[in-house]
């Protein structure tokens, strides 16, 4: 059975990516923890829980957590996932959040991760935040991990938040700074220009909607909205290599499930830039390995698309 722990900002992407690790049976969901980032940390909450009922899983306990980043800022992802994280789309019979639990999302994310030692393997979707601070309260927890799996940051500078910056990063570049260099367990990084070259085509799409049943239908009404600013002409010119969706935050949960879904990765030392009027958030790679660093992360560089489609399809079964 392989032990998760995920940490998220639930988006219609993170929902995309819990609901995959849901409908693998030799996984087990110890936690989900919550942070700001595609919308305020309350609205994140609840979005879990709204997916996890869904899905028949609020067992699963799901923590609060960062509000900020760590120098303060709040940022959103815009329109793009819609205002609440999830398209606006209207659910009067969502969970309330007295289901959440008392237990703040830093605290059980460190008495997880201890309570297992080099069993727990760490999905983090969202802007690092309560990694960072986890790290800091315990700076053993970054070994205590059997691996992280991070979709955040860029290799070619290609940004889509800033002008190099991908969002989960330059939405708080300290705590990236933080994660990458005090996390030195096994690493994958599932970067914004990956996942723009790993699309899955348009009608792929239309037939994993099209299956009948509440998760489906649940997922066709929470992604319409991205759907619809993603066909939109700027969004086109804005990614890279052909047409289709990008599900972002789906590749890392899918490396954490069983990293053979990664059949190609580059294996490089890794920084974020935290200074510079355009370059504040974008990560680094030593190619030429100048830094000197021991700890290498895996680059994700070519997905098994056909294998992850399958992963996506029995989502939504």
């Amino acid at each position: 059975m392989k032990k998760l722990l995920l940490d998220v900002d639930s988006g219609v992407d993170d929902a995309q990516a819990i609901m995959m690790a849901l409908a693998v049976p030799d996984v087990q969901i110890l936690g989900i923890t919550c942070v700001h980032g595609n919308t305020e940390v309350d609205n994140v909450c609840k979005n879990v829980l709204r997916i996890l009922k869904v899905c028949k899983r609020l067992e699963i306990p799901v923590f609060r957590g960062a509000v900020k980043s760590l120098l303060g800022q709040t940022s959103s992802a815009g329109e793009f996932h819609g205002k609440d994280g999830l398209g606006d789309a209207p659910d009067p019979n969502a969970p309330g959040l007295d289901l959440i639990q008392a237990e703040g999302a830093v605290s059980a994310m460190i008495r997880i991760v201890n309570e297992n030692p080099g069993e727990v393997s760490l999905v983090a979707t969202a802007p690092l935040t309560n990694l960072a601070l986890a790290v800091k309260l315990d700076p053993s927890i970054g070994q205590k991990l059997k691996g992280l799996y991070i979709m955040g940051g860029n290799t070619d500078s290609h940004g889509n938040t800033t002008m190099c910056g991908e969002f989960n990063f330059a939405t708080d570049p300290e705590a990236a700074y933080i994660v990458l260099n005090e996390f030195l367990c096994q690493t994958y990084i599932a970067t914004w220009e990956f996942t723009c070259r790993s699309k899955i085509p348009w009608d792929f799409c239309d037939g994993w909607l099209a299956q009948d049943t509440d998760k489906a239908r649940f997922m066709k009404q929470i992604f319409k909205h991205s759907m619809e600013n993603s066909h939109s002409e700027r969004m086109e010119k804005e990614l890279v290599e052909g047409q289709g969706f990008i599900s972002c935050d789906s590749y890392a949960m899918a490396a954490a499930i069983d990293d053979k879904y990664i059949v190609e990765t580059d294996h490089k030392a890794v920084t974020v830039e935290l200074a510079g009027n355009y370059c504040r958030g974008m990560m680094v790679v030593d190619h030429l390995e100048l830094m000197k660093k021991a700890h290498k992360v895996q680059i994700m560089k070519k997905v098994d698309l056909e294998k992850f489609k399958m992963l996506m399809m029995n989502a939504l079964k």
